[in-house]
């Protein structure tokens, strides 16, 4: 494969479809060739732009990460594209529910030929459609304690893309049995919030408290940019958290008043 290597800026890079041709020929998948070629120092194509940011090492460390996203409407969806696009090696997108005309206005999956389809399987195919790479497997099935085993099996971080407190709750309780970290984050109308829940850290109890399931979006609604943002600062927090690059945020959460442009870290603790 060197013999395809290009330079761009500093580093030596090789088509992504070159090592994809590879993969099938040496019987590997495409991630652990592209793994391959990162440790020797070639970066696939699709990465370059990541390099200046995360580097090589970190690169490595999200193709052969695990992640599962639970919920893949407005924020799920767009965090499954956007970690599809850094890298991470293997995805699990679970979501029970089928796209409906009121997802248009703001959720990335949602096409009008989409309507009808379920969320986890639409999801699954766009992050195999965004990097061939990354192993996508889309459950259509509520996480709850009876699917949670399966869902959560060799995952290293899950990403709350919930819409519920009870659906919350379970989650968190089923990772915190596990050891595994949390990226939450949550939107309604203007505002958004996003917070890391590392294994044994029980600062978000109060938060997931209250008898109502829902909250003011049943009021707000949400319109197309605070899932984006919210979303994107999730991506950041999973690809911080697992190249181990940058800060966290742990024990706080970072709420976003857009309204107002006004960003304010909570502490919890």
């Amino acid at each position: 494969m060197a013999n395809h290597a290009e330079s761009v800026g500093p580093w030596k890079t090789i088509p992504f479809r070159e090592i994809g041709k590879a993969a099938v020929l040496e019987g590997v998948t495409a991630a652990e060739a592209e793994i391959y070629c990162l440790e020797k120092g070639y970066v696939p194509s699709r990465y370059v732009r990541n390099m200046g940011t995360i580097g090589i090492d970190g690169q490595i460390r999200l193709l052969s990460s695990s992640v599962a996203v639970i919920g893949c409407g407005g924020l799920g969806g767009l965090v499954c594209d956007l970690l599809a696009r850094a890298g991470v090696g293997r995805m699990v997108m679970v979501d029970s529910d089928i796209f409906d005309e009121t997802n248009l206005n703001r959720q990335l999956l949602a096409t009008e030929s989409s309507l009808g389809r379920p969320k986890a399987r639409a999801a699954a195919e766009r992050v195999g459609a965004v990097n061939s790479a990354v192993e996508a497997e889309g459950r259509q099935c509520r996480f709850d304690s009876f699917t949670a085993g399966s869902i959560l099996d060799g995952v290293d971080l899950a990403v709350d893309c919930l819409d519920s407190l009870s659906s919350r709750r379970e989650l968190f309780a089923e990772c915190a049995s596990r050891g595994v970290p949390i990226v939450s984050g949550a939107i309604a109308g203007f505002w958004g919030q996003v917070g890391v829940v590392m294994p044994g850290d029980d600062t978000f109890m109060g938060y997931l408290a209250g008898e109502s399931d829902t909250g003011v979006e049943t009021e707000t609604g949400n319109p197309p940019f605070t899932p984006a943002l919210v979303a994107a600062m999730q991506c950041a927090q999973a690809v911080k958290l697992l190249t181990g690059k940058g800060q966290i945020l742990t024990e706080q959460l970072l709420w976003m008043d857009i309204a107002d442009d006004e960003f304010t870290r909570l502490r919890l603790r």
